[in-house]
């Protein structure tokens, strides 16, 4: 690909020189759905129950707005161009032939509906019936790039039929390395659930992103790249970035309570521990546990966004000589995810590498 085209990425920690981050506005309660049990605290049952639909409290809804806003401003004084989607309301009911859903989301999470690879943006097959159109505010800003040069490629639209779930998984005792809330009927995947490093892509399984999507994602990319899984002790898969996440070759980031082994090619890489969430016990957490507070992103290899309460990963990341950059992002917590979530990355400066070889 030419080095002045729109879309280039290939880590997740080379200079960030373009991005798309998310905007909460507009944002609906999720449905209560076959899937959501597998992966949202039980704690808001009811609430997804009684409300899905129905706009998230404002005032939630502003100080999280508020946030993305400061984020924002603090990306583009590190010299970073950025895009945002366009801001609709996501409390309207939609429907398939075979379902229907009272609402979306939201469209803060640019990371999870579509992988930005090489020259190429890959739109995902979401396994979230809510999420079914959750790429549609994003994509005059893909038009755009694709119009100046970038490839587009849409993985198959999912049916999301009651076949594609396992109806009883979330009541099944324990953790299941091989059990997930979605079939393997069709292919699903969300980019939250993959790290890029160079010639490998490294994929978890979830209860968004199935082994049928990985094979999918496989044969898309051919030799071009290494797709690899990876498996956690984690009860409740669902986006990787809250559990493993390089930072800088040789350097990652992970949870003490799923990773219990290191993946096999990370054996040789220094292993960061992070520490017990700073966020309170009593903070609203409606989409997420509490360890999305690791869900940092790398602005270069040697400089980190940190949520600005975080600061005992802030130390750690600084004893690891890293600049940290503290950024208040709490209230966007409460909807599930934190700047690697928020953020798709379009173009980092550094050409294909061999980090495994």
């Amino acid at each position: 690909m030419s080095p002045d085209g729109p879309v280039r990425c290939y880590t997740e920690w080379d200079p960030l020189e373009e991005a798309v981050v998310g905007v909460i506005d507009g944002a609906a309660i999720p449905a209560y759905e076959l899937a959501t049990q597998a992966t949202m605290p039980a704690a808001h049952r009811e609430l997804f129950e009684r409300h899905g639909g129905e706009p998230f409290p404002k005032h939630l809804v502003d100080a999280a707005a508020a946030e993305l806003d400061g984020y924002v401003a603090t990306l583009e004084a590190a010299g970073v161009a950025v895009r945002r989607p366009e801001r609709v309301d996501h409390a309207r009911p939609f429907s398939t032939p075979s379902w229907s859903s009272p609402g979306s989301l939201s469209a803060a999470f640019a990371r999870d509906v579509m992988l930005v690879l090489d020259d190429e943006i890959i739109e995902a097959p979401m396994g979230f019936r809510y999420q079914y159109h959750s790429m549609d505010p994003f994509r005059p800003i893909v038009t755009d790039y694709w119009r100046r040069g970038a490839r587009w490629t849409a993985a198959p639209r999912p049916l999301l039929t009651d076949a594609s779930y396992h109806p009883g998984y979330a009541a099944a005792p324990g953790f299941d390395p091989d059990g997930s809330a979605v079939t393997e009927l069709e292919p699903l995947f969300e980019a939250g659930d993959m790290v890029k490093c160079g010639r490998d892509l490294f994929v978890q399984p979830s209860h968004v992103t199935n082994r049928t999507g990985i094979e999918w994602l496989r044969r898309h990319l051919g030799d071009r790249f290494r797709v690899h899984e990876m498996v956690f002790d984690d009860r409740h898969p669902m986006h990787v970035n809250a559990t493993f996440l390089p930072l800088r070759p040789g350097t990652v980031l992970a949870n003490p309570v799923r990773v219990k082994e290191v993946p096999e090619p990370f054996a040789s890489w220094d292993m960061l521990v992070a520490p017990e969430p700073a966020i309170p016990e009593d903070h609203p957490m409606f989409m997420s546990s509490r360890w999305v507070s690791m869900n940092v992103l790398s602005l270069d290899p040697d400089t980190v966004v940190v949520e600005a309460g975080e600061t005992e990963l802030a130390a750690l990341l600084e004893s690891a000589r890293f600049t940290v950059v503290p950024v208040p992002f709490r209230h966007v917590n409460t909807f599930g995810g934190a700047f690697h979530c928020a953020t798709s990355d379009v173009r980092r400066r550094g050409g294909l590498q061999d980090y495994f070889a």
